[in-house]
């Protein structure tokens, strides 16, 4: 098989470059996901997220592990990623933030021209179908339908209120001209019509309604092993389908788009990466890029559950069984309901002190009791509050386990490297602990599932070391710049070698300040434009 276009991962990058390029009569593309379709109910229903996210069966999800974590008492930590067409937009919560301009501005300034706060917003523009019309700031008219949540819980309010009470302000728009405050997050959902209620992973946004392109192939169940190289051109893709091995060539260009594990992995696999590291597993190195897999950046996570009176929640028990039922018969009648919820339905961007200048911390409000990644489930009702560090100072890496492309990657986010990172974390979750204590929540609580014996900062640093890990953002792997160590250059296409670009979150060269779903989306919309000006 030969094209013009042979893109690797059909994640949130992917989805878009295929049906962008695509829409090209004149030009051909492959698309190629180790996953299945993201189709099936459990992706189309928000509630969904529960039964995919722990990886307890492996649905739709690679479920990923850390090496030990010294940060954090030598635990492993635990990575989902999503694996279907959509990748993990087809398991996360559906939120929508784009983080804050200082963000793309601050990219720009270290060495990656063009690539401001002004030079992204037309491709957020472009991506977003917000239900909200349009206006300076949000469009209308793109593929990614983007919701305010129709249904959600009285409790979220409440979480809004306890905010207040800790003069926190409130916030409607958390895309808006200014993000600190607290708010209802909005979400990638369909909103009326026949999907409404359903979740809108970029595969249901923008790849789903074009399968039957006659110029693009989607091959789904197939997982790549290496790029194919004709000196230090990329010509293809070597991939395996069950225990068949396979290649498709590439007349013009090999996207890698398999996310900041997959696009590393596949780059060291092919003897593009650290020469050293390479050699060190039995890998020919084709082209020594001491960049690849380093830069590792991640969203660190410290969640408080609280029990409540209430029952108004995602609950275990009798009766939270028969509310299921209640509430899967409404969602599938007009896609409304709890099921429809993204379960994090409030939140807020703080700072953690007057001495900042702009939000440091960020807050979930989760409509139950979540602990560790809802992989350990408890009878009864109640709420998490989450807070993470928005630009933590650790850095960490991707490396190989073995030449096996079957092996899962080694990951270090180094969490809490950074003595920084874990002064602020306990900042932030001296905050939450003040949300919860005020009038508005202290009312609904019936206890806390990790009481504290004597609330000082040592102890809630331990508990912190103890359950803090990742809120799924991890980026920056194969960076973008333009000094020795950058992986692709501004264009993204991998430096010192030709028709080999990575696009996806990995190029981030530092983490947003907030979820990255949506810019990297955004990211993958401005490439698909650039490259098809290119050819």
């Amino acid at each position: 098989m030969e094209f013009d276009y042979v893109i690797v991962g059909g994640g949130s990058a992917g989805s878009v470059l295929a049906a962008r390029l695509s829409e090209d009569a004149g030009v051909t593309v492959c698309l190629l996901e180790a996953g299945g379709e993201g189709r099936g109910l459990l992706t189309r229903m928000p509630f969904g997220t529960v039964a995919t996210i722990s990886g307890r069966p492996k649905i739709n999800n690679w479920a990923f592990e850390t090496v030990p974590q010294p940060g954090l008492n030598g635990r492993r930590g635990y990575q989902p990623r999503g694996r279907a067409l959509g990748g993990s937009s087809a398991i996360n919560a559906m939120l929508y933030i784009r983080g804050q301009a200082e963000d793309y501005d601050g990219w720009a300034l270290d060495g990656c021209p063009g690539w401001g706060w002004h030079d992204m917003l037309p491709w957020f523009l472009k991506s977003e179908g917000n239900q909200r019309g349009a206006s300076a700031l949000h469009a209308a008219d793109g593929p990614l339908q983007v919701a305010d949540q129709q249904t959600p819980r009285g409790l979220s309010e409440d979480f809004l209120q306890a905010a207040e009470q800790c003069q926190i302000r409130l916030n409607g728009d958390f895309n808006g001209p200014d993000q600190e405050g607290a708010g209802l997050y909005q979400v990638t959902q369909f909103h009326g019509g026949a999907k409404n209620g359903e979740r809108c992973s970029a595969a249901a946004a923008y790849l789903h309604p074009v399968m039957n392109r006659r110029n693009l192939k989607v091959l789904t169940g197939v997982e790549a092993d290496r790029v194919l190289f004709s000196g230090k051109r990329a010509v293809g893709v070597a991939y395996r389908q069950g225990k068949a091995t396979s290649e498709v060539r590439a007349r013009r260009e090999v996207i890698l788009s398999s996310g900041a594990f997959g696009s590393p992995k596949l780059l060291m696999l092919s003897g593009i990466g650290p020469a050293a590291h390479l050699q060190s597993v039995g890998i020919e190195v084709l082209h020594d890029l001491p960049g690849v897999g380093q830069n590792l950046q991640d969203h660190l996570d410290f969640v408080l559950p609280i029990f409540t009176h209430t029952k108004d929640t995602v609950g275990i028990g009798a009766a939270a069984g028969l509310t299921l039922a209640r509430e899967g018969a409404r969602w599938r009648r007009d896609g409304t309901g709890m099921l429809a919820s993204p379960f994090a339905e409030g939140g807020a961007f703080i700072k953690s002190s007057s001495a900042v200048d702009r939000p440091d911390l960020q807050l979930h409000f989760v409509i139950g009791v979540l602990d560790d990644h809802a992989r350990k489930l408890h009878l009864g009702y109640g709420y998490s509050i989450h807070v993470c560090v928005l630009r933590p100072k650790s850095r960490g890496e991707v490396t190989l386990a073995s030449r096996d492309p079957r092996a899962a990657p080694l990951i270090d986010p180094k969490f809490l490297s950074h003595p920084d990172d874990a002064d602020l974390l306990l900042k932030g979750a001296r905050k939450i602990r003040a949300i919860v204590a005020a009038p508005a929540l202290a009312r609904h609580t019936r206890r806390e599932l990790f009481p504290l014996k004597t609330d000082s900062d040592a102890e809630l640093l331990d508990h912190i070391r103890a359950r803090a890990d990742t809120i799924y953002h991890p980026v920056g792997t194969c960076r973008m710049g333009s000094d020795r160590r950058a992986v692709v250059d501004t264009s993204l296409r991998v430096r010192g070698l030709e028709a080999l670009r990575v696009i996806d979150a990995s190029i981030m060269p530092n983490l947003i300040s907030g979820n990255t779903n949506a810019p990297t989306i955004a990211i993958a919309e401005r490439m698909a434009a650039e490259i098809g000006r290119t050819h």
